[in-house]
């Protein structure tokens, strides 16, 4: 049994300007605080603990540690963060998207849902690294422009056929990063194929002029995850937490698992597999899971995307929740 406590996430002006505290997509833990970005801008930021709540933040453009495909102010869609050997990664979503309906005249509505957009910024893994003593990011490495991750799977039969399809259609969508050792796990929210979630585990190496390079072959982890996506994953000792939940435009539900990737080399991973940690909250069109880190005492930290206003503070704040398991 999992108990719940509430944390309060407190950001400057800018930032609730943009709507950084109401969409929230990634977290994860520094030696002084947290580590948070939203999936709207292309900045990432930092929130140290005060005593009573997570604040003081630190803005930072990605643009000015890495050089980004597009324009340095376009989105980037954030969708995953990884702090390990000193250093910071950031992956973005690497998915298409699809306009959203905004008009009630039924042909300028078809008209959007015909119109299928690509954000070069989205198309991007980061790695940063982090000063030993204040955490500062410096200028980092990236897989971007033609080595993006989406660019390796080109002839992949499996994920493949879901290139040209939107995020939020089941086409490709990266939601959840985590590095261990000499490994990357990009876990995917789309596609899941027949209830099946997929998590990339990649092995990167130093191509000089501030770039990264896949080293081949990566290889794929199917898991059962009972029809839901990957929507972020967390470092839990040798095991991956991960946050599973809908791929589609649903709400729940929501849950966290545990998979041990070193307890098998096998690439298909039964249900019976993964143990049962949690089963998160959710709301209706709001309070969506989306982001999971562990703090310094063992408990999880988890963020929502679409708050509910009950998680709005006065301070301009937004509450997390904090579990122990």
């Amino acid at each position: 049994m999992a108990s719940v406590e509430q944390v309060e996430l407190r950001f400057d002006h800018a930032s609730r300007a943009s709507e950084t505290h109401t969409n929230l997509s990634a977290i994860r833990q520094s030696s002084a605080g947290l580590w948070v970005a939203g999936d709207e801008t292309a900045t990432f930021e930092h929130l140290t603990w005060t005593g009573d709540h997570f604040g003081d933040q630190r803005t930072f453009l990605l643009a000015d540690h890495v050089n980004l495909p597009a324009d340095p102010e376009d989105e980037a869609d954030i969708e995953g963060l990884a702090r390990a050997d000193g250093h910071l990664w950031l992956v973005g979503s690497h998915s298409l998207k699809r306009k959203k309906v905004k008009s009630k005249d039924p042909e300028k509505a078809a008209d959007r849902l015909a119109t299928v957009i690509r954000e070069e910024n989205r198309f991007i893994l980061a790695r940063l690294p982090l000063d030993p003593v204040t955490e500062v990011p410096g200028a980092g490495t990236i897989l971007s422009g033609a080595q993006n991750v989406a660019a390796h799977l080109s002839d992949d039969r499996h994920l493949a056929p879901f290139l040209a399809l939107p995020g939020k259609d089941n086409g490709l969508d990266i939601e959840g990063i985590a590095v261990t050792s000499d490994r990357v796990y990009l876990g995917l929210r789309g596609p899941v194929l027949r209830g099946w979630a997929l998590i990339l585990e990649l092995r990167l190496e130093e191509a000089g002029k501030g770039r990264l390079r896949l080293r081949e072959p990566y290889r794929k982890h199917f898991l059962d995850l009972n029809g839901l996506g990957v929507r972020d994953l967390c470092p839990d000792g040798d095991a991956l937490l991960v946050l599973a939940g809908p791929t589609m435009d649903l709400d729940g539900p929501v849950r966290l698992v545990r998979w041990r990737p070193g307890r098998s080399r096998r690439s298909v991973v039964s249900d019976g597999e993964l143990d049962k940690v949690l089963e998160l909250p959710y709301g209706v069109r709001c309070d969506h899971p989306e982001g999971v880190a562990r703090l310094g005492d063992g408990r999880l930290i988890v963020v929502y995307d679409s708050p509910s206003p009950a998680r709005i503070t006065p301070a301009g704040g937004v509450l997390a929740d904090v579990f122990t398991i």
